[in-house]
């Protein structure tokens, strides 16, 4: 029998785990983390599948009385959010879309007519203190076609002012469409504008213009020269394989050169012509380059440059210190290539780097 002594001795229990006695307590935000963490991580996931639900949903559904607006149809972006639209189980609402509603896509900084479609630049040039810029138009429409030159200029390259149109399709040789061309300075100071039209008969043809009244610093209005077309295709060029000379360039012996996009089978080349009044041509044996399995070239340029000097160059300049390059749009990718290389004016040819 234990002893009265034994009996009062304190008696020692386990240590509660919630007393403030311990001797590394947890503080009270540590044990309520866990809690608040699965309870963020459970409501992101309800969520997302109720996200994903409706997203199916919608874009499951064959919506037959739908209508696409004009926007979409014209190529250009929308103003509302797609996205918005699915999640809110609300239809679309389409809008009469028009130019001056779109004018907020306008560019800032980059030249961009009133309205409508606008594509390759052509024969821009500094005139009597007017930088002037004339450009592939259609004047009636947001897709390729009617084309005319459009014309604009300034006094910065920022701030444009937009003329009357320069050249429409008028004749039988580019009833079809004023396409692409170039304009080129004579020794004079006068100007001569080549550009190619699209016959009735959809051949293309080389063709020459001039301002009407040189005095007129705006140049608003061109003749076209009453003896187009100046050029037909060559024997073996396609008729519809013929198109957008360069600005010409001085050779060595006081003619004029320029070049023309083109295609020989599926090789891309740049032909060569020789003038001495932009009126009667003579077709080079060389091309100034070709590239196997590229397609139809357009839109070529040629020009100098120089490896010493940070400045344009005239387009007639050469020497040791200077670089040629070509440029070609390819057409059947729609892609805009060049290479930089050196140039024989005596034999009229161009090697690359």
């Amino acid at each position: 029998m234990a002893s009265s002594e034994a009996l009062l001795l304190p008696v020692t229990y386990p240590q509660d785990p919630l007393s403030k006695s311990r001797s590394n307590p947890i503080p009270e935000t540590s044990r309520r983390r866990p809690i608040k963490v699965l309870i963020a991580v459970f409501s992101s996931l309800i969520l997302i599948a109720l996200y994903v639900a409706l997203t199916d949903t919608h874009e499951g559904s064959n919506d037959e009385t739908a209508t696409e607006s004009r926007a979409s149809l014209a190529g250009v972006s929308e103003k509302d959010n797609e996205r918005f639209w699915k999640v809110s189980g609300r239809k679309r609402e389409t809008f009469p879309w028009n130019d001056t509603m779109l004018s907020w896509q306008h560019t800032v900084f980059h030249f961009q007519p009133e309205k409508h479609w606008m594509n390759d630049p052509n024969g821009p040039l500094f005139y009597k203190g007017w930088y002037h810029f004339f450009y592939q138009h259609n004047p009636y429409g947001t897709v390729w076609g009617n084309i005319v030159w459009g014309h604009a200029v300034s006094k910065d390259l920022i701030h444009w002012l937009y003329l009357p149109i320069a050249m429409v399709p008028d004749q039988w040789y580019d009833v079809n469409g004023v396409i692409t061309g170039s304009a080129t300075f004579l020794d004079d100071g006068s100007i001569v504008m080549l550009y190619t039209g699209i016959t009735g008969e959809f051949v293309q043809v080389q063709n020459l213009a001039y301002p009407e009244d040189p005095s007129d610093p705006l140049l608003l209005k061109w003749v076209k020269f009453s003896g187009n077309p100046i050029l037909l295709p060559p024997p073996g060029i396609g008729a519809k394989d013929f198109r957008d000379p360069t600005t010409a360039w001085k050779t060595s012996s006081g003619k004029w050169r320029i070049a023309i996009g083109s295609k020989i089978n599926r090789t891309g080349v740049s032909l060569l012509y020789d003038t001495t009044d932009f009126k009667t041509y003579e077709l080079l044996d060389t091309l100034l380059h070709q590239v196997s399995n590229t397609g139809e070239w357009e839109c070529v340029d040629f020009y100098p440059v120089s490896k010493t000097e940070v400045i344009g160059l005239d387009t007639s300049v050469k020497g040791p210190d200077v670089k040629h390059v070509v440029k070609a749009s390819m057409d059947d990718t729609r892609m805009d290539l060049y290479a930089i290389g050196t140039y024989f004016d005596s034999n009229a040819t161009w090697i690359p780097d």
